[in-house]
């Protein structure tokens, strides 16, 4: 399965008469926006905002970030399942708007809803503080249940973002870059000569407001199942929960996924990238032994060599994580964990809340229990009340000071720790 990715550079982003991209400028008509959202009855206000890199400006309660895609060749939609139809996607040709994206703001749980800071110490740990950012905060009708606000604001960003790619479909683009996966027997016999390596893709999916979808399923329901990188880079993945923002992974991280970008650079050289397996994250100890029972099957059913295991989130999530790698080392299958950790504000305590010694090779992406005080900015988007008791996630007693500073753990801030290991932060061990 082949797909080129055609990248339309965005440098600045502005509201305007029109829709359209002028040379690196992407020009939003704010009225355009606001109508297309109002399509959905269950949003009652939405409050639209240009946010750009350096900016005195702080969002709270971010739920979701998508960046700006439309498929111009090839067969499938966009965010398959979701707003699109259930063709598979992964080939022809896709138009991408890097250094652009599309965030949806949304008080649903509180304590989950994650900050991206747009200058400050805070803007380090994000990679949303880099980017261009049309900022949706879309309140619901009254009496809207937290699901039915969730599923909302979910249609509403991944429909805006295709809502401007389809707008700006005739921009020229600065790179073509292509991505190719053969059949899985074909690909084996590619480069015999060199190891085959899978990448085993945990999504999140335990319990309510917990859930991913592929090709429209929510994650939950599904058994570990082979899936081409490239179906990933073309919406086939969307993220649906709400956790832990630092190591949350939206919709653009799974479109910019940096191990599958990673493993294709090797691939051919280094490696032979064979695909990518996808499975769960499980609340009963029953579901956790099914699902890493069949993806260390498949793992040797496909013959890798060695594999890649990344997950989402923390605590729960451990344990599917040291499952999935105690089964497949079993196999004689090599491992290699991305993980973040918990290991208390002084680093004292244990990092995960499992541990196996098989798992002997770990990439952390950090600790998001380490502090950091944010400065006031000059505008704040997004609601938290004085009274909440949750406000942000890490809160403690005197996080939020007179001078209007704010004391958190980094696990607040959307991207701090991601465990793609999309972030600045990282050791080996």
């Amino acid at each position: 399965m082949k797909l080129t990715l055609e990248k339309v550079k965005v440098d600045d982003l502005v509201l305007g008469n029109n829709t359209m991209i002028c040379g690196t400028t992407l020009i939003i008509n704010k009225d355009e926006i606001i109508e297309k959202i109002k399509e959905d009855k269950r949003i009652a206000k939405v409050k639209i905002d240009i946010v750009k890199p350096g900016e005195s400006v702080r969002l709270f309660s971010v739920r979701d970030v998508i960046e700006p895609r439309v498929k111009v060749e090839g067969s499938g939609e966009l965010f398959p399942g979701l707003i699109g139809s259930v063709n598979q996607v992964g080939e022809g040709v896709t138009k991408v708007f890097t250094g652009s994206t599309v965030v949806t703001i949304g008080k649903i749980v509180g304590v989950k809803e994650g900050i991206i800071d747009m200058s400050g110490p805070g803007a380090a740990y994000t990679p949303f503080s880099k980017t261009n950012n049309l900022v949706l905060d879309c309140e619901p009708i009254s009496c809207l249940g937290s699901h039915q606000y969730d599923e909302a604001l979910r249609r509403v960003g991944l429909k805006i973002s295709r809502y401007i790619g389809e707008k700006c479909k005739e921009a020229i683009p600065w790179e073509k870059v292509v991505y190719e996966t053969l059949p899985l027997e074909q690909q084996k016999q590619k480069y015999p000569e060199l190891p085959r390596v899978g990448y085993v893709y945990m999504l999140q999916s335990q319990g309510l407001l917990h859930d991913t979808y592929l090709y429209g399923v929510d994650a939950k329901k599904i058994l570990p199942t082979y899936i081409y990188p490239t179906e990933i880079m073309d919406g086939a993945v969307v993220s649906g929960n709400c956790v832990a923002a630092s190591d949350k992974n939206t919709t653009y991280h799974h479109l910019n996924n940096p191990i599958i970008e990673d493993l294709f650079e090797r691939h051919g050289k280094e490696i032979n990238f064979c695909g990518i397996i996808i499975t769960n994250e499980n609340v009963t100890l029953e579901d956790k032994e099914r699902s890493s029972n069949y993806t260390a099957k498949l793992a040797e059913q496909f013959e890798f060599h060695g594999v890649i295991i990344s997950k989402e989130e923390y605590g729960n999530t451990d344990t599917d994580l040291m499952m999935n790698c105690k089964k497949i080392e079993e196999k004689g299958i090599k491992t290699v964990l991305l993980t973040d950790e918990y290991p208390g504000r002084d680093g004292s305590s244990q990092s995960l809340t499992d541990a196996d010694p098989k798992a002997d090779a770990v990439v952390s992406t950090g600790n998001a229990n380490e502090t950091i005080m944010l400065p006031p900015m000059d505008k704040v988007i997004g609601r938290i009340l004085s009274t909440d008791k949750d406000k942000v996630a890490s809160s403690f007693e005197g996080d939020f000071k007179n001078d209007r500073r704010i004391e958190v753990e980094i696990q607040a801030i959307i991207g701090a720790t991601n465990e793609l290991g999309f972030n600045k932060m990282g050791t080996t061990g």
